[in-house]
């Protein structure tokens, strides 16, 4: 896993736009603000990068294509096992999740108190979850929303099925010191052994998921620096 900026230099920012391709290029003007744009260059361009580096080629040469979902892959990773990855970005911090053979999702959230309300858990967490939420304290719950949301949306991405899969329709843990995991799923009763979930603490004010197909493994974490 990598973290990443997304707020920098003009200098390196123009070396990671050069590597773009002209879909990417055209993709980011049509951002309305300076500030969008350049974190869109530098979060594509970052992403090059860092693959680039496990397949030991240029970053201009990737070439991508997207699932019925939009989920992105790499057309030939030039690797065996093929190389599979996920991005998730909030404000001006990425995060990059990169395996070898195996299905990532991740996902990030800066923890916003003013942006939860019970309402949006009523809406998309299960009963369970939201039973489980509302035993909190009043000052645990603002946390526990913000690990089960992005744990959610890790499986979600992971799987690469989109808003295929109802968020409702399966739980994930969320109360404080409770290990990460998918706990059940509506159907699928062998669904939560074929994955792990990690959480990561990317930066203060920060909660992230990382969802991975197959048994738990160590996840190594980089920090990109763009000097």
């Amino acid at each position: 896993m990598w973290r990443a900026s997304l707020d920098m230099a003009a200098a390196p920012l123009q070396t990671l736009k050069h590597a773009l391709s002209p879909d990417e290029c055209r993709r980011a003007e049509r951002y309305r603000f300076a500030l969008d744009c350049d974190r869109f260059i530098g979060r594509r361009g970052l992403l090059r990068a860092i693959l680039a580096r496990y397949l030991h080629g240029g970053p201009d040469r990737l070439r991508f294509c997207y699932g019925a979902h939009g989920k992105p892959a790499l057309v030939d990773s030039r690797g065996k096992p093929p190389l599979r990855f996920n991005v998730s970005h909030s404000g001006g911090l990425a995060l990059y999740a990169v395996a070898c053979d195996r299905e990532v999702g991740i996902d990030l959230e800066r923890v916003r108190p003013d942006v939860y309300d019970g309402e949006i858990a009523e809406r998309f967490f299960s009963s369970r979850e939201v039973a489980s939420l509302r035993a909190l304290p009043a000052t645990a719950q603002v946390e526990a929303f913000f690990r089960c949301w992005t744990r959610k949306e890790a499986y979600v991405k992971a799987r690469g099925e989109g808003l295929s899969i109802p968020l409702d329709q399966f739980d994930v843990s969320l109360a404080p010191g409770e290990p990460a995991a998918l706990v059940n799923v509506s159907g699928e009763p062998r669904e939560p052994s074929r994955w792990s979930l990690h959480s990561v603490s990317p930066a203060p004010g920060y909660a992230g998921a990382l969802a991975a197909e197959g048994q738990p493994v160590g996840v190594v974490c980089w920090q990109w620096s763009s000097v």
